[in-house]
């Protein structure tokens, strides 16, 4: 049975178009995987509380407060969520050239010393065994070439912190120019279904 774990981060709600691909992505996967079973988390409307001084030992060292505890424990459910997936769906909008906070937050409590990843002499090594990744990135303007390339800090950051983690089949599927009026956000959608298609068609 494929296990697919869905994340959303955006927080425009009903207009989001990662979220609506996102709900497309599971579609599709699940109409290809008929027994999957599918755990969403909102990460845009439910917010994953940021790491600040008062809880940050519960995922980077020894927890030791209440804070820390509650800290680790979101972290195990959060990690626990990552591991049973064969299949993970992140919903990725560009703000600010890069990630939502509530998405970065969800690494923050993921990429965990000795858990999902460790340190040796020969370098880091991610910890998490290999599953597919579809990371759908929704975005104002063209950066996925052209001029605006350069401001692209979306794209690298998210593969680098999926790799490091092990996590290094990662397909992702761009919604570009949807801040370009009704039309060109329609013709964004398309591209992004008919990727999205390709990518949960089995291999």
């Amino acid at each position: 049975m494929t296990a697919i774990l869905a994340l959303n981060s955006s927080v425009l709600g009903d207009q989001s178009v990662s979220r609506l691909l996102v709900d497309e992505a599971v579609q599709q996967l699940s109409r290809v995987n008929p027994n999957a079973t599918v755990t969403f988390r909102d990460l845009g409307t439910t917010p994953i509380p940021h790491l600040t001084t008062s809880n940050v030992a519960g995922v980077r060292a020894v927890a030791a407060t209440e804070h820390d505890l509650i800290a680790r424990d979101l972290s195990d459910v959060l990690i626990a969520e990552l591991r049973a997936a064969d299949i993970v769906v992140i919903g990725a909008p560009m703000y600010n050239f890069s990630i939502p906070t509530g998405l970065k937050a969800w690494f923050d409590y993921v990429l965990r010393p000795g858990v999902t990843f460790s340190y040796s002499e020969a370098g880091p090594k991610g910890l998490l065994d290999s599953k597919r990744v579809i990371v759908i990135e929704s975005r104002g303007g063209m950066y996925s070439e052209g001029p605006a390339q350069a401001f692209d800090f979306q794209e690298p950051y998210l593969r680098t912190l999926l790799g490091f983690i092990g996590l290094t089949d990662v397909t992702f599927v761009h919604a570009e120019k949807i801040g370009f009026g009704p039309d060109a956000r329609e013709a964004a959608l398309a591209s992004a279904k008919s990727a999205i298609a390709r990518s949960a068609s089995p291999a």
